[in-house]
């Protein structure tokens, strides 16, 4: 049974207006329990398919609309296997072992081919779990960094890829070159961020949010390769009360890479709220073409 004190989904925690929430209308089928038809947003299209934040949230939210969930989020792995093309999808989520305090899921989007046959573009594994109080310590404290309203917002250059301007970010350090020669020396991006315009923050805007950032390759050499994630694991640490805490307010999220080789790089990410609570940890591999 589903956990009554979590964020069962995005529309109790904000207007139903949202492009979030626009973007992850899902419709439960009455063919199957678990399968949800979704139709692709514009407003997070990326350059050939959606955001693959977006993406996440939206096989999040096949879970969280789930009638047998148990308990909240605790991790979700999401591998890209095609892009999605604009237009319908089905979304199918699976609970396929429910123990005492945790549920194992496996879910799969599928979307009509050019024949016409069901194609599956993304197939994820994710973990629900009850939490319970016991002894917790932060080993990665936030950094100390300048407060949001010290740092300029930017704005989306004309011409850039829809998806960005639905999220407002304050960059610290390591943003995007201003010059592609090759001289980068290190892939340690720091910035504010939420989304725009500002909703509260829960499990299906969090596992969004873990994605915002570009490929570690471009900073690490400054250089614009094409690149795109193979696989990303959103690793959820906060409680539904912390995520309500946190209202609208900022998160700050650090990205680095660790390994670039032969064609591929990971990449990690922290998330922290404005107080200083870790909400969420990722990790992603990532493909580049020379």
């Amino acid at each position: 049974m589903t956990s009554s004190s979590s964020t069962s989904s995005s529309a109790s925690s904000s207007s139903a207006t949202h492009p979030l929430d626009e973007a992850l209308q899902l419709t439960a089928s009455s063919d199957a329990t678990g399968q949800y038809e979704g139709q692709t947003h514009p407003g997070y299209w990326n350059m050939v398919g959606p955001f693959g934040g977006i993406t996440a949230a939206t096989l999040l939210q096949a879970i969280l609309q789930h009638p047998d969930r148990l308990g909240d989020p605790l991790s979700l792995t999401v591998n890209y296997a095609g892009a999605l093309t604009a237009g319908a999808f089905t979304v199918q989520a699976t609970p396929v072992r429910t123990n005492r305090s945790t549920q194992h899921w496996t879910l799969s989007i599928l979307q009509a081919g050019a024949d016409g046959a069901q194609v599956v573009t993304t197939t994820a594994t994710a973990v629900t779990a009850v939490r319970r109080e016991t002894w917790s310590v932060g080993d990665v404290p936030m950094p100390q960094v300048p407060p949001p309203a010290e740092q300029k917002a930017i704005v989306a250059p004309l011409g850039a890829v829809e998806w960005l301007n639905r999220y407002e970010m304050r960059p610290i350090a390591g943003f995007i070159p201003r010059t592609w020669d090759g001289s980068g020396d290190h892939s340690l991006t720091q910035l504010w961020m939420r989304d725009t315009p500002p909703r509260p923050i829960d499990f299906v805007a969090l596992s969004a949010l873990a994605d915002v950032f570009f490929p570690r390759v471009w900073l690490r050499r400054a250089r614009q390769v094409p690149a795109g994630t193979v696989s990303i694991t959103v690793y959820f640490h906060a409680t539904a009360e912390q995520l309500q805490a946190t209202g609208t307010g900022f998160l700050l999220g650090q990205a680095r890479g660790q390994e670039f080789r032969n064609g591929f790089f990971d990449q990690t990410v922290q998330l922290w709220n404005e107080a200083g609570t870790m909400l969420a940890t990722s990790h992603q591999i990532v493909y580049y073409k020379e």
